[in-house]
């Protein structure tokens, strides 16, 4: 009967023991990695920012790396508050952020392809997910439409300037008519009615 008890209360320690273990050991889950945008489209000459956000307990590493049907390279990897290490091609063209982010300056149709992040931890958690790329030239036919249609509209406005113009000019002459024929008119009846007081004047004196 001693023996059950004392195995009782053994037991009881070691479990008490364990759960204050637990207590004393972070709650670890893992890395947890957000992609906005797992698709982007750009054109030539453009900064593409390559966004991500995670969560990660301890210290972590990061490393994004290109991969396309004709080559695969590292960008850029660097560890939290510490190293950081740019691959040459890419040097001056890349910028990276705390959240894991990185930015790529004035890309080209050679840019285009998959980007992949891999995150990991002080425990051995890793992460992983790719973001699409596309890289397109800037439409020049577009841009001749966009260019024609102004022309169209410049010319619109010129022809409608001239014919405000004209019909300006038009109403002036108009205008100017009516007062040439009022004068004459006025000139005309002053001269009647001279001529019928001087035929008075005559009949009068004679």
């Amino acid at each position: 009967m001693k023996n059950l008890r004392d195995w009782g209360q053994a037991r009881a320690t070691v479990l008490l023991l364990i759960l204050c273990l637990l207590q004393l050991i972070p709650h670890s889950k893992g890395i947890m990695l957000l992609i906005p945008d797992p698709i982007i489209n750009a054109t030539v000459m453009q900064n593409v920012l390559l966004s991500v956000d995670y969560t990660c307990n301890g210290t972590s590493w990061i490393q994004w790396q290109f991969m396309s049907s004709w080559k695969s390279q590292c960008i850029i990897e660097w560890k939290t508050n510490s190293y950081i290490n740019i691959s040459s091609s890419y040097s001056g063209r890349v910028h990276n952020y705390d959240n894991g982010s990185i930015q790529l300056l004035n890309v080209e149709v050679r840019d285009s392809g998959f980007y992949m992040i891999t995150l990991s931890d002080e425990i051995g958690n890793i992460k992983q997910s790719t973001i699409i790329l596309n890289v397109h030239e800037v439409r020049y036919e577009e841009l001749y439409f966009v260019a024609v249609f102004i022309a169209f509209l410049a010319a619109g406005s010129a022809v409608l300037v001239c014919l405000m113009w004209v019909c300006n000019k038009c109403i002036n002459i108009c205008q100017k008519r009516k007062q040439h024929r009022r004068a004459v008119y006025c000139e005309q009846k002053t001269a009647s009615r001279t001529h019928a007081e001087e035929i008075e004047l005559r009949i009068i004196s004679d």
